[in-house]
Order: structure tokens, then C-alpha cells, then sequence
């Protein structure tokens, strides 16, 4: 069940940040996990979650790292850990600016 609050909360933090990634040729908003993305080329990398959090995809040893820091975890969907999909919570919003940019390069340079 969707937190609404949470939601929007996550999307205080997020949509200004979308706002500056949009102005960049190719990144526009699709959908992705029942929410909607910042995708390059159609390819998301960075999603505002139902839980508050911030969802990014990144190489899966720097999720890795971020883990090991305690900056974020895993992303797990039906108890299966996702690869290259971490989560950022609120409490570590200092990070979400960061952590989009380096989705966007990640993502922008594996996508054709």
C-alpha cells in the first residue's frame, strides 16, 4: 500500500532535482517499478519510491560501496536482490543530487 505522505515527502526531495536532469537533451520522465522516472534514451536511472526513498541504478559495486557507507541498500523486489538498483532514504537526502548525476553518466553511457 502506498504511503502518501511518504511519497510525497521522497518527491519534495526529487522533483527539483528531475527538474534540472529534464533540461538535458534526451532525459524525459516513463514509468518504472508503478512510479514514474528520469530516463535517458527511455532508460530509467532515478525514481522517487513509494517509501520516501530515492531509487537509482548504479554499477553493482558502487551499490556495493554505498551499502558498506550506509548511504544506501540494495533495491529487493519479491526477495530477490536487484543488481545494479539501490535505494536512498530521506535521511540521507544530501546525497540524492550526487547520486542521480552519477545514475544519469552510468546509465547514459551503457544505453545506445
Amino acid at each position: 500500500m502506498k504511503d502518501e505522505a511518504a511519497h510525497a515527502r521522497a518527491h519534495a526531495i526529487f522533483d527539483p532535482i528531475a527538474v534540472d536532469l529534464l533540461r538535458r537533451e534526451g532525459v524525459d520522465i516513463g514509468p518504472m517499478f508503478g512510479s514514474e522516472g528520469l530516463r535517458i534514451r527511455g532508460k530509467v536511472f532515478a525514481f522517487a519510491g513509494f517509501d520516501a526513498s530515492l531509487i537509482v541504478k548504479l554499477p553493482r559495486e558502487r551499490i556495493d560501496a554505498l551499502e558498506a557507507e550506509g548511504t544506501a541498500e540494495r533495491m529487493v523486489m519479491r526477495d530477490r536482490p536487484m543488481k545494479e538498483w539501490a535505494l536512498v532514504g530521506p535521511d540521507a537526502a544530501e546525497h540524492w543530487r550526487p547520486l542521480v548525476e552519477e545514475a544519469f553518466v552510468f546509465v547514459d553511457g551503457i544505453t545506445p
